[in-house]
């Protein structure tokens, strides 16, 4: 049943409280209108429980933006949205559309640093987040059987990178949340639509701001060792879960974390900030069987000032790396690979206290 503004209510209680649901939540389709993200489809989600979040339709199906009761979650970097007729694939150009937001789709054939592989030049990060959507449904219906159905809103598509003579992916996605939620799940299924092997490199790059991420916010994980990337990221190793205040001069840190799963096949993080008030978090849950890695991006610079937290199944050497390292991730022809991502708010020092004992024992 859903819990709305305090109470536990049935359908017949809320709808008898409203003329339409839409009063309290729903998901309507928008166009970004200004400047360099004008012609954007998206999709604007709210679920009643103080959550609202923003699907970029037209970048992959991404969250460009997410908020819990009025305080935004993600950081956004200063290009903003940009229309994915602005990605500039070479080299280090995926940098001039990365807005940031909550969550940024890296893949599907390639990811990571700019590499050159098998004579073929691959920029930064690859080109899904670029990518528009197609068969985008939206959909808000009552689920469940009648006394204790749920209200549930979900928003779908496919992202298919394709190209002759090189692979044919697809990324079948489907976000979705209910009524009274503050949390919500991203679905995919990647496909090899090809008739050779393919490359498959995905990493869910989720970027954390201000308010959450302050001086003196922390990721709570199991115990696990952060091993640094580079000799910027071991000189800071032992504040690798701590957080600093925006810092003049400061360099990127990125660390590799092996966090073991629980019983049901996840692996468990979240981000939180004892002293908001009240004190919140996002927690972030995976399969660790599909994503084996969990990378961190730790960049407390002025204006630049984010936490990522990074599912994925590759590093971050670039596809060249990966494959003289054995570690490439293939999709033969016709086959799929099912992931999930769950994403949850912690709205109190309670929650907060439950998550870390859930992860820590």
């Amino acid at each position: 049943m859903p819990r709305l503004f305090g109470r536990e209510l049935s359908r017949l209680e809320i709808l008898e409280r409203v003329g339409d649901i839409r009063q309290v939540a729903g998901a309507r389709s928008v166009e970004l209108a200004d400047g360099p993200e004008r012609g954007v489809r998206a999709v604007d989600v709210r679920t009643g429980g103080g959550l609202g979040f923003l699907v970029a339709v037209d970048r992959g199906m991404d969250i460009a933006d997410a908020r819990w009761g009025g305080m935004p979650l993600a950081w956004i970097s200063p290009t903003g949205v940009t229309h994915p007729a602005y990605y500039e694939p070479s080299g280090l150009g995926w940098l001039r559309g990365f807005h940031g937001g909550l969550l940024v789709t890296c893949g599907l054939a390639y990811a990571g640093s700019p590499s050159t592989d098998e004579g073929v030049e691959l920029g930064l990060h690859g080109r899904a987040s670029n990518t528009p959507a197609r068969g985008v449904c939206v959909r808000e219906e009552w689920a469940g059987e009648k006394g204790s159905e749920e209200y549930v809103i979900s928003v779908s598509g496919r992202v298919r990178e394709a190209s002759v003579f090189g692979p044919d992916l697809e990324l079948a996605r489907t976000v979705e949340t209910s009524l009274g939620a503050r949390s919500f799940v991203v679905r995919d299924r990647a496909t090899n639509l090809g008739h050779e092997p393919s490359p498959f490199m995905i990493l869910y790059h989720m970027n954390f701001g201000w308010p959450l991420l302050d001086d003196g916010a922390e990721i709570l994980a199991p115990p696990c060792e952060a091993h640094p990337r580079n000799e910027d990221a071991a000189s800071g190793r032992d504040l690798a879960r701590r957080c600093q205040a925006p810092t003049a001069g400061y360099r990127e840190k990125v660390y590799y974390h092996d966090v073991p799963a629980s019983e049901d096949g996840f692996a468990r993080v979240a981000l939180v900030n004892r002293a908001l008030a009240p004190p919140a978090g996002v927690a972030i849950a995976w399969r660790k069987a599909e994503l084996p890695n969990l990378v961190q991006w730790k960049m407390m610079g002025r204006g630049h000032y984010v936490m990522g937290i990074e599912p994925s199944n590759c590093e971050l050497a670039g596809r060249a790396a990966e494959r003289r390292r054995g570690a490439v991730r293939f999709l033969e022809p016709g086959e799929s690979c099912e992931l999930e991502l769950r994403v949850s708010v912690l709205g109190s020092a309670a929650e907060i206290d439950r998550f870390a004992a859930s992860v820590t024992g």
